[in-house]
């Protein structure tokens, strides 16, 4: 049962959020259109499509990033105003707990906990479509392709394939391999000169192919000039794009971590990096939240400008934290889930003692 005392400091909480969202957004919004005018003025769109193809996907996109950001601010803005008016003085007086006290503050960090988790997985993907979609029609350096290494992939339990080049567009590519091995033999291997996706038959095209069955000792070789055959893979699967995985809703995104882990891709650790960030940063959310209100609920001489600038240093260290656990994660062999997850658990602990070490 929630007291008078707990819906005024939820509503503060969530009007003081979305007030910040909303100046925040449109401050981002702003500064993004003075960095992208040029591009916008050579598409030669209206302003209405500029908005319906770009910043309808854009401004999703940007909250999502910083929602904590957003809710650290506003938990810290609302809660020194009210600890500068005196107002938890004569409720602590009173005998309720900093525990009790900190009931509204758990309640509406979980609420935008539950409300980010639920954007993530199916809100923010489709609006990121729609920005990458638009960035890569009208906006430089932002072209898909395909890496300059080749392809490389798992196909099944045994085999293996892969190809020199690969060209997206044509939907085709050279010097194209298969091998299979079962108990550390090569049993089956496949080379042909060009592959290319047959769109009437649903198959590949190889042409200039070499096939080898191997049998132990015995060995039987095959010529053709020219072969149909169908993998289990398609021109999707061999479109790289660098927005997949912040395209893709959460439970795609889980087939196609499963995929590529059967393929060994290197394009893995992406995809368990965007979903590990999915399933952590609504956490942050919570932890952000009561790190807020933990340091701001006492009233100090400097009043909100100390807690702001307090907070500022906290979220310094935690973005901080959160791209060097991803770069440890993506360019080593730091586990991606762990890497997402360390900042959490660091301010989570620095939650702990702060409470611990407060006035009750």
């Amino acid at each position: 049962m929630l007291s008078k005392i707990d819906w005024y400091i939820l509503k503060n909480f969530l009007r003081t959020f979305f007030f910040s969202v909303l100046l925040l957004t449109l401050i981002s919004t702003v500064v993004d259109i003075s960095e992208h005018t040029d591009d916008f003025a050579k598409s030669g769109l209206t302003s209405e499509q500029i908005f319906f193809t770009y910043y309808i996907g854009f401004i999703p996109h940007i909250v999502a990033l910083l929602f904590p950001l957003f809710v650290f601010i506003s938990v810290i803005f609302f809660t020194s105003k009210m600890a500068n008016r005196s107002e938890f003085i004569p409720v602590l007086s009173s005998g309720v707990s900093l525990h009790r006290l900190m009931r509204p503050y758990w309640i509406g960090g979980i609420m935008l906990s539950l409300l980010l988790f639920f954007s993530n997985a199916y809100i923010i993907p489709r609006a990121n479509t729609i920005r990458t979609t638009f960035e890569i029609k009208y906006m430089p350096n932002m072209l898909t392709s395909t890496p300059s290494n080749g392809v490389y992939m798992r196909i099944d339990s045994f085999s293996y394939a892969g190809m020199r080049y690969y060209d997206t567009t044509a939907k085709m590519g050279g010097t194209f391999f298969l091998e299979t091995v079962k108990d550390n033999k090569l049993v089956y291997n496949l080379r042909a000169d060009n592959i290319s996706w047959d769109t009437t038959r649903k198959k590949w095209k190889l042409t200039g192919v070499v096939e080898r069955t191997i049998n132990g000792l015995d060995e039987q070789v095959s010529f053709n000039y020219e072969s149909y055959k169908k993998f289990p893979f398609d021109p999707n699967d061999l479109y790289f794009d660098r927005f997949i995985q912040t395209r893709m809703e959460t439970p795609a995104l889980l087939k196609r971590i499963q995929k590529e882990r059967l393929r060994g891709s290197e394009t893995i650790k992406e995809l368990e990096m965007e979903n590990a960030h999915r399933m952590a940063t609504p956490f942050s959310v919570l932890v952000l939240t009561l790190i807020g209100a933990l340091i701001s609920f006492r009233k100090i001489r400097g009043g909100s400008g100390i807690h702001l600038a307090i907070g500022l240093l906290v979220c310094a260290v935690f973005i901080l934290f959160d791209r060097f656990s991803t770069i440890f994660s993506t360019k080593g062999d730091l586990n991606p889930y762990l890497a997402a997850w360390i900042p959490n658990m660091v301010f989570a602990y620095v939650a702990w003692r702060i409470y611990v070490k407060a006035p009750k």
